[in-house]
């Protein structure tokens, strides 16, 4: 099915040059991962905003670490960051040495893990920040973003990067369960 028959009914299901290319694609979109969940971290990490209120001596401010769930968003962007920086190490491996299977189904398996820890922690983000846009008037949660317009760009950003490397992962991971699966 698909592959080039050979002798004693064994095939050849790609050449190493195809291999190669492959293991090549996986480590650019490492990169690309990492520069979008180190991106999300600092743009979140980084972010406030203050506002006086009737004289200079009382301001109103707005900082990611007011909040638990954006603290967890940095932690857990700096923690995928992290692994796909250590993970490049395999990634170079398997450029070099296409042949490593025991190396890609450990990779699935913690791209897996790191995928859940983005997804969780952007999304619990995202719901924070929908309630800053929108707000919510049966809690008394008020839109905050017309007066914190800075902060409210800024961790609306970075949500996009985080979002941005969740579609990363999961392209990652669906190559290299295409990359086993060709072998």
């Amino acid at each position: 099915m698909g592959g080039i028959e050979l002798e004693h009914g064994a095939k050849n299901y790609g050449s190493a040059t195809t291999r190669r290319g492959l293991a090549a694609l996986d480590f650019v979109l490492r990169i690309i991962a990492i520069i979008a969940t180190l991106a999300s971290a600092i743009a979140m990490g980084t972010t406030n905003e203050s506002l006086p209120f009737f004289t200079q001596f009382i301001r109103f401010r707005a900082k990611y670490s007011d909040l638990p769930t954006f603290t967890f968003f940095v932690v857990a962007n700096s923690i995928v960051s992290a692994y796909l920086v250590l993970s490049l190490a395999l990634s170079i491996s398997h450029i070099v040495n296409g042949g490593a299977k025991k190396s890609r189904v450990v990779l699935i398996f913690f791209d897996t893990g790191m995928l859940a820890l983005l997804t969780a922690g952007a999304s619990a983000a995202a719901a924070i920040v929908y309630l800053a846009h929108k707000g919510n008037t049966r809690t008394n949660w008020f839109a905050i973003c017309q007066q914190f317009s800075s902060f409210c760009e800024r961790i609306s950003g970075s949500l996009i990067g985080s979002f941005g490397a969740v579609v990363v992962l999961i392209l990652l991971i669906l190559l290299s369960a295409a990359t086993l699966s060709r072998r």
